[in-house]
Parts: C-alpha cells; structure tokens; sequence
C-alpha cells in the first residue's frame, strides 16, 4: 500500500492522524468484523469491537472477517483478512492467479461482483463531492466499460535482473519490493498477452538496472510496441527480443527510452514515437468520454447550441490538452481552440495532425499557470489534470472570471471534490455529473463534471 493511499483512507475519518497506537495484546483472540461498505482506494471498512473504524483490503460488503496484523492508529486502523468467516453476498471467484496467489497490486477488486463494483464508484465520487466539496448531489450514474476484461492496451511490468535469468511481473499488493513472474494479465488485451508470451524466453536480452520497466502497448491502429525504459548501460541487444516477436508472428516496434532521455527506435517497424506517448489504457471508454465532453462543449443545457453574442465561433480553451484529442474535434467542428499541453512531444504532434487535417487549432507548449490569465476569457474552459488536480493559482483564476461553461475531467474524486470547492461551485450550477468505468476491477474511476457559471445563484459563491 502505497503512503498516499493510506493518507487518503485516514483522510476518510475526521481527525485522524498517523500516530500509531500499540498493537493487539499478546494472545488476544484475532477479531472479527462484517465489512459495511468499500472506500476511497478500495478496502472495506468495518468497526472492531470498540467501534473503531477498521479498513480491510480485499473484502467485500457482508463478508464477516477474522483479521490479522491489525494496526491501530489513534482515529482509525488497518487490518488484513485472517479468514472468511462467511462470504457476503457479493463477494465471487477471483479470476486470476495472480490475484490470490501473489496478491498482485495491478487489481483490488476481482473478489467483487461487478453490480457491487459499479455501486462502489458511483458512491466514492458522490461521497467525496458531499464531504469533500460540500455538494449537497446524489451519486452520479455511471458509464459501464463495454469490456470488464481483455480491456487494457497498456501493460508495465517491472524487470528485476536475479540469477541468470530476470523476474519479470508485477509488484505484490503488501510488499512493494517483491516483484512476482507474470504468467498472463486477464485484464490486458488478447494481443498483450500473446505479445508477452513470445517476448518473455527473451528478457534475458534486456539492460540491466533496478530501474528497469517493460511497457507493451496495442496501439489505435492495431500495431504493436515495446518500450524498455531505464537501465544502467546502453541497450545493445533489442534484436533478439525483436527476432522473438517475429517469430510468432507479432512484428513489434521496439523502443528504448534512456533514464532523462526521449524515446528512441531500436529495431521492428518504423513508427510514429507518438504512438507510445500517453494513452488511455480503456480506449473504448476514452471514446465515450472524449465524446461527451465534445458534446458538452458544443452544446448547452436544453439541446441549443452556443454561441457568442457577437456570432463569432465559441471560445475553447483545452487544458492539459494531451496531444490533441479532443482539442482537434472541436476545432473540426467550427470552435476557436487554443490547447495547453506541458509535454513538448505532445503539443508537437498534435501539430502535425492538426495541419495534416487543415485545421487552424493553437498549440501551447507550457503549463497552464503560465498562460491561463493571457488566455481568459473564454466561453468553454476544458480541464483535465493529472491526479493531484488544479492547482490553487488556476482554481482561483477561474474563480475570479468563471467561464460560461467548465468542463472537468477528473481521475480522482478526492481532487475534484476540492478544486469544485474551491472554485465556489454550487449545485444548482453542475448540468451534468457522470462517472466513467475506466478501470473495471480496480478502485479507480473517471469523473465528468459540466458547471454552468449562468446558473449560479445571486449572492456571493461559497469559498473554503
């Protein structure tokens, strides 16, 4: 468990802290508990004997528990399963191996039924925006993933060179360190899988270093890529790992990206480096996503399209714009785009694809605290941030000049709670509150959120 996951779950309980009470006495009977509902990052949540809340991975709503290695903190406590007493009601057969037998940290929910996932996430993010951000909402629906498996198109696994031959897998769930020999990833596309499978005789051609990782990625097109990353030397070898694909008939493009270095070919067919860059790992969900946040920027509540007063083109700023996914869509469709991406490769390609198509669309290479206030106004501001959300200096920009229409994006309900409150959201301003299933089988979950400012009530915006 990583540290920020257990800040998140103390954060779950007012006024807990880390200190560490003295564990269970010597001797005393493990206890047991009946698992109440799931939380942020995933665990159960019960309360032990004393009424203090108690979360446990790998539990399932209804499941009484015997637990072991418990730790108690001074508000709240972590436990693990001892034994299931009695299975709840949603609780099912893990489908994969490594799951039970080397407690891999890539899934935390295949012991879930998937009604009891779906019900999970709809009320972590409603949860999080009632407690965090003040919002008096219901859970948001939620998006299903047209697959609950064979949906990944990216997989990274850890290279731990021991004896003559690597461990290649993943990372154990309670001990981070232990990497364990992947066998075959139920959630990874089909062509991950047999990729893996021809690639995995030959690892033994990869460069050495603790910080070696092997990233196999299906791209959009259908072509196949492996990213080895990090190491001590130079990689000299990648024919063979190469030659091994071919072989089974899986031409992949290999490539090397050096510790602080950008990404180079080593041998396969030629390709786009773009095509390794940064991609939703569910595309099918990515295109239901990226579609209705086209949507929502092009159309207001009520079906009428926008338009400026002046009968000029909407104003769109894409923030944290990638490479240009959904910023190349609006302006194919009429709108004024200016797109903000911090990764210079990023903005790059969304260059070439923009010109490739005849689109004026302005790429802004730089953070968008460099350039929001030169930019505002607009009449749709996109944002869609990595995990740790808005910073305070772009939260309070556009708090100060709100836009007609914000459209967010979020990869954590946490974050999102927060950056609404401090924006001075309310309510009756939110139009559309959706949750993705981005992520079946895990704990994770993307969030849409569409606020219009025109909806905001008289009086001064409620400010943290």
């Amino acid at each position: 468990m990583s540290g920020s996951e257990v800040e998140r779950r103390a954060q779950a309980t007012p006024g807990a802290v880390r200190a560490v009470r003295p564990a269970e006495p010597a001797g005393a009977a493990p206890p047991s508990v009946v698992i109440e509902s799931i939380a942020a990052g995933g665990d159960g949540v019960g309360h032990l004997p004393d009424g203090m809340t108690v979360f446990v991975p790998r539990t399932a709503p209804g499941d009484r528990v015997r637990l072991r290695d418990l730790r108690r903190r001074r508000r709240h406590a972590h436990a693990e399963i001892g034994e299931i007493v009695t299975p709840g009601p949603e609780r099912v057969e893990p489908f994969c191996v490594h799951f039970t037998r080397d407690r891999c940290g890539g899934c935390q929910w295949q012991h879930l039924a998937a009604g009891a996932q779906a019900a999970a996430k709809r009320r972590i993010v409603g949860d999080a925006l009632r407690r965090i951000g003040g919002l008096d909402l219901p859970d948001p629906e939620l998006v299903p993933s047209p697959r609950a498996l064979a949906y990944r198109t990216t997989i990274t696994v850890t290279v731990r060179h021991a004896g003559p031959a690597p461990v290649v897998g993943f990372h154990d769930a309670e001990d981070g360190d232990r990497v364990f020999p992947l066998e075959r990833c139920p959630i990874a596309r089909e062509e991950i899988n047999a990729l893996w499978r021809a690639l995995e005789p030959a690892t033994c051609h990869l460069p050495s270093g603790r910080d070696v990782r092997l990233k196999l990625r299906v791209a959009p097109d259908g072509g196949l890529h492996v990213v080895v990353a990090g190491g001590d030397d130079a990689w000299t070898t990648p024919q063979p790992v190469a030659r091994a694909a071919a072989a089974a008939g899986l031409p992949a493009t290999l490539w090397w990206q050096p510790r602080d270095g950008a990404v180079r070919r080593m041998a396969g067919p030629d390709a786009d480096p773009g095509a390794v860059a940064f991609e939703q790992v569910n595309a099918e969900v990515a295109v239901l996503l990226r579609e209705a946040v086209i949507e929502e920027a092009v159309r207001r509540s009520g079906g009428q399209a926008v338009r400026r007063s002046d009968g000029q083109a909407v104003r769109v700023l894409d923030l944290y714009a990638g490479a240009g996914e959904t910023a190349i869509p609006l302006a194919e469709r009429g709108c004024d785009v200016v797109m903000v991406e911090v990764d210079r490769r990023a903005v790059a390609r969304a260059e070439e694809r923009a010109h490739a198509r005849g689109l004026t669309l302005r790429c802004i290479a730089g953070r968008v605290e460099d350039w929001l206030t030169k930019l505002l106004p607009a009449d749709v501001v996109i944002v869609n941030p990595p995990r740790t959300g808005l910073s305070s200096q772009v939260t309070d920009r556009l708090a100060a000049g709100p836009p007609v229409r914000l459209i967010y994006v979020s990869c954590d309900p946490a974050t999102l709670a927060r950056d609404l409150k401090r924006l001075g959201v309310r309510p009756a301003e939110i139009v559309t509150l959706r949750a993705f299933d981005m992520f079946p089988q895990t704990s994770h979950v993307e969030t849409l959120v569409v606020v219009d400012s025109d909806r905001r009530p008289a009086g001064p915006p409620d400010r943290p």
